[in-house]
């Protein structure tokens, strides 16, 4: 079983960056695919970016402006987001899944950290 922990949400003016960390229970977190997921209101669940081991990918909105890293050691992964734009808003997720099945497996999830990107 692994618990999930979100953390760093808030507030920010578009242009804003902000650092999201999800905290992760248990000892097999290294050997875990991990990925943060977001929500909008009204929209469906988009993946955002994942980390497996050192590979990362992102979705296109956010190539350049957001970094996927873990800190094995923490047992936590973060979402660095910078230059963000009001249509970042939303609900955000992080997700563990085995390697190889993030997309797939139903995994573990938290319990969501707001990001509000406004002026």
């Amino acid at each position: 079983q692994v618990q999930l922990v979100e953390s760093g949400g808030g507030l920010v003016q578009p242009g804003g960056s902000l650092r999201l960390s999800c905290a992760a229970s248990g000892s097999i977190f290294s050997i875990l695919a991990m990925g943060w997921y977001r929500q909008a209101p009204g929209k469906e669940r988009e993946l955002v970016a994942t980390i497996s081991g050192s590979s990362t990918s992102y979705v296109d909105s956010v190539k350049g402006r957001f970094t996927i890293s873990r800190d094995n050691a923490k047992n936590t992964v973060y979402l660095q987001m910078s230059s963000l734009k009001p249509e970042d808003t939303a609900v955000y997720y992080c997700k563990a899944a085995p390697k190889g099945l993030l997309l797939a497996a139903p995994g573990y999830w938290g319990q969501g950290t707001q990001v509000t990107v406004s002026s």
